[in-house]
């Protein structure tokens, strides 16, 4: 996908040049002689081409949707409850001959590789059962180091979940209050803050809806382990959550400033032209945390593997929905409720 030289924006160029006269103590300012310079042409007309940007999230977000409705999501020891085991075993083992250990105990037990031992996991195992695995796990492989025992109540795993949701919630109204406070000062008041408030939460929105939906068809239907939802992905989603929505901030407070300047554009060419100012600035911003968490993704271990995934993902959609999300949805937003 791509454009063309040849593609003119909305925005002329002669209209580009800020509406901005000089101003002396009641007097109007002498003309001056000047060369004029030609102002560079736009030439990327995203908000002319958002139903496709909308249909690229849309195509991303419906699997992810039917996933996390159909096959829900492989949970984490924090929202699942259960036992887990950290150990290191004193003699060399593979992870073959840990799995069928694991297996042959009939409990359900789940093994996952760390860079120098284990991790087990089993459903909620009473102390009695606690020991009764150590110990069959140290006949069939060997001595074995008990590093942490962790163990989680379907209770509090229950609770783990409703604080987790509730999070999100107070975080997204929080946003939308905040967004409508600072944006209150545009042409139209309140309802105009409330609209880019609520653009600024559509955006964040679908951000939240990428990630579980990926997270989802990586844990449930591929079957990757770094696709499991614990406490680390919640912490992921909050941070891809205050990042989407600053980034979109930084959109929306350039389409505010070209509005007290641009007055002969109409607020469609407003919104393009404020886009293409800040693309290259919110681009060059994401690409460099995306190196440092490809970086970790690539070299970290599997404890920090899902979250760092988690953020990648989340970096890259708020990037674009910043972009070509929630600015678009403003435009659509105003021409249904247009300002009087």
């Amino acid at each position: 996908m791509g454009w063309t030289v040849s593609e003119l924006s909305d925005v002329r160029a002669e209209q580009q040049a800020a509406d901005i006269a000089p101003v002396t103590d009641g007097e109007p300012a002498p003309k001056v002689q000047e060369r004029v310079v030609e102002p560079k042409v736009r030439r990327f007309n995203i908000i002319g081409r958002r139903n496709l940007f909308f249909a690229i999230s849309l195509v991303i977000i419906i699997p992810g949707i039917v996933s996390m409705w159909h096959n829900h999501f492989l949970l984490g020891i924090d929202f699942a409850g259960g036992t887990e085991y950290t150990v290191t075993f004193s003699q060399p083992v593979t992870l073959a001959q840990v799995t069928n250990a694991v297996n042959a105990e009939n409990l359900n037990g789940e093994v996952i590789q760390t860079g120098g031992g284990y991790i087990l996991r089993y459903p909620v195992l009473n102390a009695t059962q606690t020991t009764n695995v150590q110990n069959d796990l140290q006949n069939r492989l060997g001595k074995m180091n008990v590093q942490a025992i962790l163990s989680v109540g379907g209770t509090i795993a229950g609770e783990t979940i409703q604080l987790s949701l509730l999070a999100v919630v107070i975080a997204s109204i929080a946003i939308l209050l905040l967004l409508a406070i600072r944006f209150r000062n545009v042409p139209g008041g309140w309802r105009a803050g409330f609209q880019f408030g609520g653009s600024a939460l559509a955006a964040l929105l679908h951000d939240v809806f990428i990630l579980t939906g990926l997270f989802s068809i990586f844990g449930t239907v591929l079957h990757w382990q770094v696709g499991e939802i614990n406490a680390f992905f919640v912490t992921a989603v909050l941070t891809v959550v205050g990042f989407s929505v600053h980034d979109t901030i930084v959109v929306f407070d350039r389409i505010r400033e070209n509005l007290r300047v641009s007055q002969r554009l109409s607020f469609e060419q407003v919104v393009n032209l404020s886009i293409m100012q800040t693309a290259a600035r919110s681009i060059i911003t994401s690409f460099t945390v995306v190196l440092v968490l490809a970086a970790i993704f690539i070299s970290g271990g599997p404890t920090v593997q899902g979250l760092s995934l988690a953020l990648l993902i989340g970096i890259v959609s708020g990037t674009y929905s910043s972009i070509f999300n929630a600015a678009p949805l403003l435009v659509v937003w105003r021409r249904l409720q247009p300002l009087r």
